[in-house]
């Protein structure tokens, strides 16, 4: 099955594809000759993973972007009070190669522009001038993660053409902002241009950068916190040269471009972004990177306005049916089965608020999961709020995962994924019953055993014989009965007395006297408590094989929950006199089902921990 978000990407890719204006660079002549057509498009996670368009491994000069990390490293070797004496944070409105300088002190505006650039390469400190290119080179390979290298031509090209930058450079000695030999800092900034990086290592740089300077691949930390912020904020407000304040308030991501077509954008705390293409705008960005940024930002929600208190991934907890069973009994057959197939089944726990990066993380774990399974829960009851573009991510993996034989189940009690009026609509109704529509689309429910009830029995009814079928289960089937003796079953048969309930009916109240023990033979009910704010929260559904009262009826305690039927429901029930009468006629019988009582509440105790443990 593919990611929502990589069709989405592809398709993104389609789109501006046709989008043919611009120009590529010319006044380098090894960039006059790239070819135009080229178009990439890479997307870093957080964790290290990346999605890859198109010309996503041709390889490029890096160029301008280069900015942001020698920058950084100059902050790294001198503190940022000393680089801001020699660079200033100022955008300065002006294109890239202008002469931008602070009148008194000679100051570049900022480290993006090439003014600020040459300086902060000066800034860069090694033994040598070969030593000061090889940290650079091995900075930028550490925030890839992999070893990048000097394209030679390009470099020579650099060096024929760059005359205004030496111009720039000698401006900037004047001024006692380089205090090195201007030919050893132009050279170094030519070569810091000239290093060959791909669409996908531009992605990967943008997410060491979104991770606070950890490389999300290798996990090496490459830049420290306080510098990282720095480093974004000047990206945000220069990064884009004299288009900088409409990209700030148009796309919202601290990015940089450079004129060999790349450009790379970040969003803090989640994702790295890179394209590449390489006709250029009047303001020397990529036409087509521009434009994909724009769609992504607002398209995905990638505004750094628009930022999730949870960045990291949504998936809290991943487990198997077998793992996390229902509270609900099964026969030993039934045991059997949901002990071989439970691991068709897979539970995803999602928690925060799911925008772009946490629909994303979702995404590709359920990709990766779905093959073999037949049954993916959703539950989202701990999530606290759904953005558009996670809305329509979880709607097209819904269709994914059904195109793939999977079936989803989602468990949704507050009705924050789906309309209320889809299927059934228990989620408006806060009744604890599930809409499982035939058309295979996702099956809602209100909680998560009432979910996993509903796939044992899925699983059940595909890998075997659900005992009772869809009809009233008979006294011995129940799972109370089904470890008493024969004899002990006909005689409890005479004592316990079957009672038929409508839908909404009060089975017992809350706060009541003990009605009895009762056995859910066919249908359902459920057991809500009130809450402060009003209303009343469903905390169980008890579905066919199920029994409650108990504790009430053993104890003398008033019962803790009101329970209602949920459509046409049949019981069985020993009330507290007929169990005191069984008692007194048959005591061996009463120990007998006491024991039992004991026995279930063992496992459902053990059932319950599982389920803990695997959350």
């Amino acid at each position: 099955m593919q990611s929502p978000v990589q069709e989405y990407l592809e398709s993104l890719l389609r789109k501006i594809a046709p989008d043919d204006s611009g120009n590529v660079a010319s006044y380098i002549p090894e960039l006059a000759d790239e070819n135009p057509d080229q178009f990439g498009l890479c997307l870093a996670t957080m964790d290290g993973n990346v999605y890859e368009v198109g010309d996503a491994q041709s390889e490029f000069t890096i160029q301008s972007i280069s900015k942001p990390f020698t920058y950084g490293l100059a902050l790294a070797d001198h503190g940022t009070e000393a680089v801001r004496k020699k660079i200033d944070v100022e955008p300065s409105g002006d294109a890239f190669n202008e002469i931008s300088l602070e009148q008194g002190t000679g100051r570049p505006r900022n480290a993006m522009i090439n003014a600020g650039a040459l300086a902060a390469s000066s800034l860069v400190t090694g033994s040598s001038d070969d030593d000061r290119f090889e940290r650079l080179r091995s900075t930028y390979s550490a925030y890839a993660g992999r070893e990048l290298q000097l394209d030679k031509q390009v470099y020579e090209s650099e060096r024929r053409t760059g005359d205004r930058n030496r111009a720039i450079a000698y401006l900037l000695k004047n001024q006692g902002i380089i205090e090195e030999d201007v030919d050893s800092a132009t050279e170094l900034y030519f070569k810091q241009c000239s290093v060959n990086v791909t669409c996908r290592d531009l992605s990967i740089m943008a997410a060491t950068l979104a991770n606070q300077g950890v490389n999300p691949v290798t996990s090496e930390r490459v830049l420290a916190p306080e510098l990282v912020e720095h480093v974004l904020s000047v990206m945000t407000t220069c990064g884009m040269y004299n288009d900088a304040g409409t990209w700030v308030a148009e796309v919202g991501l601290p990015a940089k471009s450079g004129v060999s077509g790349g450009i790379l954008a970040v969003l803090p705390g989640q994702i790295g972004i890179a394209v590449f293409s390489p006709r250029l705008d009047q303001h020397g960005n990529s036409v087509r990177g521009v434009a994909t940024c724009r769609r992504l930002s607002s398209e995905m929600e990638l505004h750094f306005m628009h930022v999730s208190r949870s960045a990291r991934s949504a998936v809290r907890a991943t487990f198997t049916l077998d793992q996390a069973p229902s509270r609900r009994l099964r026969t030993p057959k039934e045991q059997h089965i949901l002990e071989e197939k439970g691991d068709k089944v897979r539970i995803l726990e999602l928690h925060g608020d799911l925008y772009f990066s946490g629909a994303e993380s979702v995404a590709r774990t359920v990709t990766e999961l779905t093959g073999s399974l037949d049954l993916i829960v959703l539950d989202i009851s701990s999530v606290e709020d759904f953005s558009a573009v996670a809305r329509r991510t979880f709607s097209k993996l819904q269709e994914n995962i059904a195109a793939s034989h999977c079936r989803s189940v989602v468990v949704d009690p507050d009705g924050i994924l789906f309309s209320e009026d889809r299927g059934s609509g228990e989620a408006g109704e806060n009744r604890g019953a599930h809409s499982a529509p035939a058309d295979g689309g996702p099956a809602v429910f209100m909680g998560v055993d009432s979910a996993t009830q509903w796939c044992e029995d899925w699983i059940i009814a595909k890998y075997g014989e659900p005992t009772g079928g869809e009809g009233r289960l008979a006294f011995g089937e129940h799972p109370l009965a089904q470890e008493l003796s024969p004899e002990s079953v006909a005689i409890l048969q005479d004592y316990f007395e079957q009672r038929d309930y409508d839908d909404g009916e009060t089975v017992v109240a809350r706060g009541a006297e003990p009605g009895g023990i009762f056995l859910v033979m066919s249908g359902k009910a459920h057991s809500t408590i009130p809450q402060d704010a009003g209303g009343t929260k469903t905390i169980n559904v008890l579905t066919s094989g199920t029994s409650f009262g108990e504790v009430a009826t053993m104890s003398g305690a008033p019962h803790a929950t009101d329970i209602h039927a949920d459509g046409n429901s049949s019981l069985e029930v020993l009330t507290p006199q007929e169990y005191e009468r069984l008692r007194r006629e048959a005591p061996e019988v009463a120990l007998e089902l006491a024991e039992r009582l004991v026995q279930v509440a063992s496992k459902l105790v053990d059932r319950a921990t599982a389920a803990l443990a695997a959350r």
